[in-house]
């Protein structure tokens, strides 16, 4: 937990963002673990502590975001911004896999993530696999 993150702010984008991780859209329920607080632009690159940079990340996002802003497209090399969560909306930017367990990348800037996230690793495609079977996933908007 984030203590220099004011506990309202916390409770608001805890609220906004529906108890899930904003980059791979995995919930708290599923993981049975406490979201993170990803600051979208990092403290160390100026980001400040206020609701649009503020989002919840589960914990393998989060460290695989670490302080970047910035990845390379796969498909056309170029150095693009990584999903921004407040500025811009999920589902212009990735879809669901036909079976529903990997996150496709449908812009420049979802590949990018997808790659720089590592979005789909093995165990968390294992997981969605599994929770596609029991109706948890994918989440319902």
């Amino acid at each position: 937990m984030c203590n220099y993150i004011p506990v309202e702010l916390r409770k608001q984008v805890a609220r906004v963002d529906r108890q899930r991780c904003c980059y791979c859209l995995t919930t708290t329920a599923n993981t049975g673990t406490s979201m993170t607080h990803d600051h979208i632009h990092p403290r160390s690159k100026g980001g400040k502590t206020i609701f649009e940079n503020i989002c919840l990340a589960c914990s393998a996002c989060n460290t695989f975001k670490s302080d970047l802003t910035e990845a390379q497209d796969p498909i056309t090399q170029q150095l693009v911004s990584l999903f921004h969560p407040r500025t811009q909306r999920w589902n212009e930017h990735f879809s669901w896999s036909a079976d529903k367990a990997k996150i496709e990348g449908i812009t420049p800037t979802g590949r990018a993530t997808v790659v720089a996230l590592r979005l789909n690793r093995p165990l968390i495609v294992l997981a969605r696999q599994r929770w596609v079977q029991v109706g948890w996933h994918p989440p319902v908007d």
